[in-house]
């Protein structure tokens, strides 16, 4: 049976056989006993994007991995969660983190800053934006009309009830944690209830040029 750590765009997690692209993780929200999830959904207001692969570093998913003098431990270190892509990650509310992907993490913290006039942006105070922000922790995705997608940077998320799409390229692509459906346009979603699922924060970090990674389907 696979483990509850499959994140969809709303931030829900799931036990599905895709693994997808990226690891990331919110704290210890696991029982390493039983590898299954805890009630709360988050320990920490700092949601990460990470790599599946790092130095050689060798994780049992929802298993013991606190780490103690560069060895892995007896205790439950933080419980790995995984995305199809960074889009995907982005959407429901997570960032790069600064250990495993340095580079990606200074550009999107920079374009943060370029964003919202911080001339010294530091990760927690994107954490405490986005917290407030993203679905999983409590925030309300805003309601966006159709016509107003093409206005929306390419990798940002909208759900037409519990549909999401991302944007690509003056498109829209239908989102499963197995890939991208092909795209249709935007003005197909007329008259639906949508609502933009990536956060505002994110969005504005969109628009100042951070290129997320996508799946390869949606260049199918």
């Amino acid at each position: 049976m696979p483990l509850q750590n499959r994140v969809d765009p709303f931030g829900a997690i799931h036990a599905v056989p895709e693994r997808g692209l990226f690891m990331g993780n919110r704290g210890i929200i696991h029982d390493p006993e039983t590898k299954t999830l805890l009630r709360k959904r988050w320990a920490l207001q700092a949601w990460i994007i990470c790599v599946c692969e790092f130095r050689n570093v060798r994780r049992e998913p929802m298993g013991r991995n606190r780490q103690s003098d560069g060895q892995l431990g007896s205790k439950a270190g933080w419980t790995e969660l995984f995305f199809l892509d960074e889009v995907t990650a982005l959407a429901a509310g997570h960032r790069p983190c600064f250990f495993c992907r340095r580079e990606r993490a200074t550009d999107f913290v920079g374009r943060f800053g370029e964003a919202f006039d911080v001339p010294e942006p530091r990760a927690p105070m994107v954490d405490k934006r986005l917290h407030k922000e993203r679905l999983a922790s409590g925030g309300w995705p805003p309601a966006v009309a159709a016509v107003e997608l093409g206005n929306l940077p390419d990798g940002s998320m909208v759900a037409d009830n519990d549909t999401a799409y991302a944007l690509r390229a003056g498109k829209a692509l239908g989102w499963s944690f197995a890939g991208y459906a092909d795209p249709i346009a935007l003005d197909s979603l007329a008259g639906r209830p949508l609502r933009l699922l990536t956060p505002a924060t994110s969005v504005s970090v969109l628009r100042q040029g951070y290129t997320p990674v996508w799946h390869p389907s949606a260049d199918t």
